[in-house]
């Protein structure tokens, strides 16, 4: 459901980032903790309705529900248990205007729904991206021999059925990748490095390997996403810098393999600066937008100022709640019908030239980056996270 006065950014969008929901009742200590990366209802009596995103569930959740607007966070949770979880994801998920969900399927913390449950609740596609990281990891577990690894990881990409992967560098290791494909001897050594916990589950973060897998996803022609910027409390954000990247897409420009930076603020500048300088770099905002509420219109104008409009994506990233993919949706539109109106207005680009940037950026540029003109959605529950 695009805003009502909503000049623009109407029509459908693809989802190039987005994860599964949580598919059961949630009380108000779990909604608050799921709403955005921080840990939810604080020792000190804080609240995470008390804040921007606090306020756009309130403003624009509320009349999805069939309350009014701003209405308190009480009756807002009350009016959800009522309905149920059922009910709340189907019309957040209609709502939010979605043709294909490309779902990251690597970060489950708890059963979440498969990306055919979740398309199906917006009447769309369902398209995977694979966890780099969450397939080493497994191999590892499997015992699979230091000298088999390379083979093995390749393989399992390229079986994957995925429109793409995603590494989590930036969680494990900051955004410094090599320059060059770390050598077999290098890959090998960095395997004899691996130690399981006690439960005998793996955690690669070591800057070869990760360095090695990126590396990988390139060479058998997978568009790759990274992390970059904004998270939660794991994630060391002077490391997450996307221009830390740079020797990396250098390196990589030739191979003509998209690589997409996501998230990417409070980087959102120097990552629209590299979509502009390297012809294979492509960036979003995603959650950044629904957690800054109706001051995501200025990240969205920011990221404009020098992103190629070939170059830019949406995103929601949204997890375990239905309200992030709406809000995503809504407020990024808003966003961008905000800046577009306005430059029409001053006379600086035609109707013509917002509709197709609308286009590019809401469809056309997932499209063609993730090559899913004609992509057989994904099947039954194959990939259930």
């Amino acid at each position: 459901m695009p805003p009502a006065d909503a000049s623009f950014a109407v029509g459908s969008f693809v989802d190039h980032h987005c994860h599964g929901l949580v598919r059961r009742e949630v009380d108000r200590a779990e909604f608050e903790l799921l709403l955005n990366e921080g840990s939810g209802a604080g020792p000190l009596g804080t609240s995470a309705f008390d804040s921007m995103i606090g306020l756009a569930v309130r403003r624009w959740c509320a009349p999805i529900l069939e309350l009014p607007e701003l209405c308190d966070a009480d009756a807002y949770l009350a009016r959800r248990t009522e309905l149920g979880a059922g009910e709340v994801d189907r019309r957040f998920l209609g709502a939010a205007q979605i043709s294909d969900f490309i779902v990251d399927i690597g970060f489950v913390p708890e059963p979440i729904s498969t990306p055919n449950e979740l398309a199906s609740l917006g009447g769309g596609r369902a398209h995977r991206i694979v966890r780099l990281e969450g397939i080493g990891q497994q191999l590892l577990r499997d015992g699979t021999p230091a000298e088999a690894f390379a083979t093995a990881f390749r393989d399992a990409l390229l079986e994957s059925g995925a429109v793409g992967a995603k590494s989590i560098a930036a969680y494990r290791v900051g955004l410094q990748l090599a320059a060059e494909k770390p050598d077999d001897r290098s890959l090998i050594e960095a395997l004899a490095r691996q130690a399981p916990d006690d439960s005998g589950a793996f955690r690669i973060a070591d800057p070869v390997l990760n360095s090695w897998m990126a590396w990988a996803a390139i060479e058998v022609g997978l568009p790759l996403q990274f992390h970059v910027g904004y998270g939660d409390a794991d994630v060391d954000l002077h490391r997450c810098d996307p221009l830390l990247l740079s020797p990396f897409l250098r390196s990589t420009q030739e191979r003509e393999i998209p690589v997409l930076l996501l998230h990417n603020y409070p980087f959102h500048r120097q990552a629209a600066y590299l979509a502009q300088v390297f012809d294979h770099v492509f960036c979003d905002l995603s959650l950044a937008v629904h957690n800054t509420g109706a001051l995501s219109r200025r990240l969205v104008a920011e990221v404009l100022e020098l992103v190629p409009f070939g170059k830019l994506l949406y995103a929601s990233d949204a997890f375990g709640l239905a309200e992030l993919y709406y809000l995503g949706s809504l407020l990024f539109r808003r966003g961008l019908d905000a800046s577009l109106t306005d430059l029409v207005a001053a006379g600086e680009m035609g109707a013509d030239d917002a509709r197709h940037l609308v286009d590019l950026v809401g469809r056309r540029n997932a499209y063609r980056v993730y090559s899913l003109d004609g992509v057989v959605p994904v099947s039954g529950d194959r990939g259930r996270a």
